[in-house]
Formats: structure tokens, C-alpha cells, sequence
């Protein structure tokens, strides 16, 4: 048997934990448990756990502990941005500002297809900065009402948010980059080489998407299988308050106006040096620290504009507010995170010691000479892996699998490398961010706009699955 080749009872051992979790993933079961327990089946065989049974014992539980912590300190600066985003986007909210941002656009929505786009377009440009859990609530409560005033079904808006959000943006994450920073570091890259690559296959997958969807929902409205009329709002956001609505502030017209204006300067600087001055390009941890620090800076403007002298007892809960969403979103994925990156042998002698291998490393390179030259079976099959590890929907939990598979399974090559990986996480992300199963971001659309999630996962389906095997085509060309 070709994997027998210079395998070790480890290597089986990390082999059967990834078959594992790909069929937890599979049949929508969690998998923390299964990572955890992988980990410490690897520091129970570690060359440096020591001889006798309670010395591997320990060691194996010390392994679960510094594994973790790694994982975590390679997130950690993602986890501090999105909190600190989420915490200026509440301070705006408790003052109106949220609404005032976005209510221009009212005026470009004077049809069903005006209004299918500038819903797309909006929620787009709030989810790559706000993410779109937050975004879903502060584009859905103010735009859904005029597209229905207008003459598109509540089922056509929740289309073009999903799909612009959960779908184009999370997939990309072109500014926040927590998505990428996960493929990049599973597949011993940096963010920078994998960047272009999600941005791109996000872009085509998104294109054909819409155009489909647009397709099918015109189809639709003209046979009078879609009803039209106002939205049911019923939040299900983490960012939306009960009570009263917010009282505008004398700064809140001036905040509305320059918060975007900032926040759009710092993603179009980034493009530019990206585009026109790459020796000068802002990615990564560069990118993440100049993002942080804005907000930062916004958080404390807007919070001294609205509660004075208070803000300096007030900007704590909204920093609480914001650590707590980061955290619900990161929690799950650094256990997972922890055991993939002990597939590369840089992180694993962090945490297994001198002379730990690259586990998942070693087993691509075998696999990887047996299908040597097939680029169409590399490029469909991180497409399924990924898709497969969306399907529990989450969408970030299977980033680390198809990162490491992609740097194990694409040789030499990092450009190959960062297709591969580009590819698997635009597959996870849309699926389990998620785009087309009813108990992933489909949820909170679907709330927000009062149609079924089930409903909405459905229209989504042909689209988005179109859109994939295009993504998959272009991988496989440019595998060539």
C-alpha cells in the first residue's frame, strides 16, 4: 500500500483523527472533542513524552494545553480587531449613527432591481468590515422596507444579502483577513500569498451567484410565485437591542458621514498599495493592526460624542459587547486550529518538541505523488473537503483542514499551495458561512427578512452551486 511508505503509528494515528472529523462534519456533529483528543493521542506517541505511562500521560495532557495556547496566539490579534469593531459599530448604534450611515441608499432603490443590487452592494461593503452578523441587522432593519415599498419579495432581498454577505464577503474577508489568516497559517503561508486567490475565486463564485439568482428570481416574480410586499423583521442578530430605539445625538449626523468616509479610506488605501505600490502593501497582521487601530480611534470619538465625560465608565461595555461576539465566533475553532497545525512541523515541535514530523505534511507528499499531474482531481477535491467541513455551520471550523490538505497535497509549489487553499476556503465559507444549510448565517437573513430559512437555503442552492463548479474550473486551469 502506497501511505505504508514511511509511516509511523502517529501518522495513522493523525490520519484516522482527520477521517474523523471530516465525517463529523459530514453528519453535522461537532468536532472540538475529536481535535482535543487527536492532540493528545499525538503527545501520548511523542519521541519526547518520556518512557513510562505516566510520563506520556502527562505530557499528552500538557500537549492539549500548549497546542491551544499556540493556536490561540496565532489568532488572537483577529479575535482583538473583530472586537474592537464590533465595540465602535455599538457605540454608533446606541446613538442612531448605525441607521444614518446607510439610509442614503434609500434614494438609488427605485425598483425590485435597483433595490436587489443596492441591498447586495451595501451589505457587501458593511459585512467586509462589520462582518455580517452585525451587518445583517443594520442593512436588513433599515433597506428591507423600502425593497419591499418598491416591489421586491422579502425572499429577493434575504437572496442578496446572504449572498453578498455570508457568501462574497465572509469568503474573502478582504480587510478584517480572519478567514484568510486560517487557511495561510494551516498551510504555512502568509496571508499575502493566499489573499489574491480567495479574493478571486470570491469574486467569480459571487458573480455567477447573483447573476443566477437574479435570473431565477425574475423568473419567479413573473410567474407570481414570489409575493410581494413589506418584510416581517423579526431580529435574530447578536447586535440588535430590544427597547426603545436609539435617541440621535447632536454628533451623530458629523459621525454618520465620517465614520464610512474613514473606514472606506483605510480599505481603498490597502487596495491601492495592493494594486499600484506592492512593496508597500498592507496585509496580514499590518493590516489587521492598522484596521484595530482606527477603530480604535473611532470607538473613543464616538463614545465621547454620545456620553460625554461617561464615556470613560460607558466604553467598557462596549468593549465587553464586542470581546463576547469575538470570542462565541473564535471559541470553537482554536481547539480545531490546534490539532491541524501539528501537521506542519514548524508548529509541531512548538508544542511536541525536536523531532516531532510534519504529520499531515508527510501523508500529502505520499498522496500527492500517487496523483501527481491530475489538477482537476486536486481542485474538485479540496472544493468537496471543504464544502463537506461547511456543512456543521460554522464555515471557519473547516479552514484549518483544507489549509493543511492543501499545503500537504499541492507539492512544491506555493502558488499551487495558495489556489488550493484559496479554493477549499471559499467551498467552507459559502457552505457553512454560510449560503446554502438552514442552520448557518441563512438563519439570521432569514429572520431578519421573515421568510424560511429552509426556504432561503433552497433558492440559494442552484446559484451557489453553479458558482462552485466555475470556481472549480479556474482552479483546475490555473493548477495547470
Amino acid at each position: 500500500m502506497v501511505l505504508s511508505m514511511g509511516m509511523t503509528p502517529a501518522h495513522w494515528t493523525f490520519v484516522l483523527v482527520v477521517v474523523a472529523i471530516i465525517l463529523a462534519m459530514a453528519f453535522r456533529r461537532g468536532v472540538i472533542i475529536l481535535s482535543i483528543l487527536g492532540i493528545v493521542a499525538l503527545g501520548f506517541q511523542s519521541v519526547n513524552a518520556g518512557t513510562g505511562a505516566v510520563d506520556r500521560t502527562i505530557f499528552a495532557v500538557q500537549s492539549v494545553f500548549k497546542a491551544m495556547l499556540m493556536s490561540g496566539t496565532q489568532l488572537f490579534d483577529i479575535v482583538l480587531l473583530i472586537a474592537l469593531m464590533l465595540a465602535m459599530l455599538r457605540s454608533l448604534q446606541a446613538q442612531g449613527v448605525d441607521e444614518m450611515m446607510v439610509a442614503p441608499l434609500r434614494k438609488f432603490m427605485v425598483g425590485p432591481w435597483s433595490a436587489f443590487f443596492v441591498i447586495g452592494g451595501a451589505m457587501y461593503i458593511a459585512s467586509v468590515f462589520f462582518w455580517p452578523s452585525p451587518a445583517v441587522a443594520l442593512i436588513g432593519t433599515v433597506l428591507i422596507p423600502v425593497a419591499a415599498r418598491v416591489g421586491l419579495p422579502a425572499m429577493g432581498a434575504a437572496v442578496a444579502m446572504n449572498i453578498a454577505g455570508h457568501g462574497m464577503a465572509l469568503s474573502a474577508d478582504p480587510v478584517i483577513q480572519a478567514a484568510t489568516r486560517i487557511s495561510a497559517s494551516a498551510a504555512n503561508l502568509p496571508s499575502s500569498a493566499v489573499m489574491p486567490y480567495t479574493s478571486l475565486f470570491s469574486t467569480i463564485l459571487g458573480v455567477v451567484a447573483f447573476a443566477v439568482a437574479a435570473l431565477l428570481l425574475h423568473r419567479d416574480m413573473r410567474k407570481g410565485r414570489l409575493e410581494e410586499g413589506p418584510a416581517i423583521s423579526i431580529s435574530v442578530s447578536v447586535v440588535v437591542t430590544a427597547g426603545a430605539p436609539p435617541v440621535p445625538g447632536r454628533f451623530s449626523r458629523l459621525l454618520a458621514f465620517c465614520v464610512p468616509l474613514v473606514l472606506l479610506g483605510v480599505g481603498a488605501l490597502m487596495i491601492y498599495r495592493a494594486v499600484f505600490t506592492p512593496d508597500k502593501a498592507i496585509y496580514g497582521s499590518d493590516a489587521t493592526a492598522l484596521l484595530g487601530g482606527t477603530a480604535v480611534g473611532l470607538l473613543i470619538l464616538a463614545s465621547l460624542a454620545h456620553e460625554g465625560h461617561r464615556a470613560l465608565e460607558g466604553i467598557v461595555i462596549h468593549l465587553t459587547e464586542g470581546f463576547l461576539f469575538a470570542i462565541r465566533i473564535f471559541a470553537p475553532v482554536i481547539p480545531i486550529v490546534a490539532f491541524f497545525l501539528l501537521g506542519d512541523p514548524k508548529h509541531a515541535i512548538t508544542v511536541l518538541g525536536d523531532g516531532t514530523p510534519g504529520y499531515l505534511m508527510d501523508v500529502g507528499r505520499i498522496v500527492g505523488e500517487s496523483i501527481e499531474g491530475n489538477t482537476t482531481l486536486l481542485a474538485f477535491g479540496i472544493l468537496l473537503i471543504g464544502m463537506l467541513s461547511g456543512v456543521e455551520g460554522s464555515g471557519f471550523s473547516g479552514l484549518p483542514l483544507t489549509g493543511a490538505l492543501s499545503a500537504a497535497l499541492a507539492g512544491v509549489s506555493p502558488e499551487n499551495v495558495a489556489i488550493l487553499a484559496g479554493a477549499g476556503q471559499i467551498a467552507s465559507v459559502w457552505v457553512g458561512g454560510g449560503t446554502i444549510i438552514p442552520w448557518s448565517g441563512v438563519c439570521a437573513v432569514a429572520g431578519i427578512a421573515g421568510v424560511s430559512p429552509e426556504e432561503l437555503a433552497r433558492r440559494n442552492l442552484i446559484p451557489v452551486f453553479l458558482g462552485l463548479l466555475t470556481v472549480g474550473i479556474v482552479a483546475a486551469l490555473m493548477l495547470e
